[in-house]
């Protein structure tokens, strides 16, 4: 689960792959490729809450995507909420410091970000 948070934070806020014009991916590294570290990442508590599933004889269900699925939203809605001052409804994920910056810096309304 935490895990998945990582890897949810790192799509809204850092992960993007850029190609050039003849199709060539330029993040052919980690060493050009923006991801999560350790120190990037919150602490992060987990819990359960047991619920049977109804549509297997067993009641079990998977539950290794669910912090990469609600992690991305839920970031970029706060990023969203936060600069509604900016008259922000929508900014495109990544959600990078400097899309963040620009929107500010403009100090006009921006309806989203490139």
């Amino acid at each position: 689960m935490q895990g998945g948070v990582a890897q949810g934070i790192g799509q809204a806020l850092l992960e993007h792959a850029v190609y050039d014009a003849s199709g060539q991916l330029l993040a052919g590294s980690y060493m050009d490729y923006t991801m999560p570290r350790a120190d990037n990442v919150p602490n992060i508590t987990v819990a359960t809450e047991n619920t049977m599933c109804t549509h297997n004889p067993l009641g079990s269900k998977g539950c290794g995507e669910v912090g990469a699925i609600g992690s991305p939203p839920a970031i970029i809605n706060a990023i969203v909420d936060a600069l509604k001052d900016f008259h922000v409804r929508h900014i495109d994920m990544p959600a990078s410091p400097e899309k963040i910056w620009s929107i500010i810096n403009a100090g006009r309304p921006a309806m989203a970000a490139e």
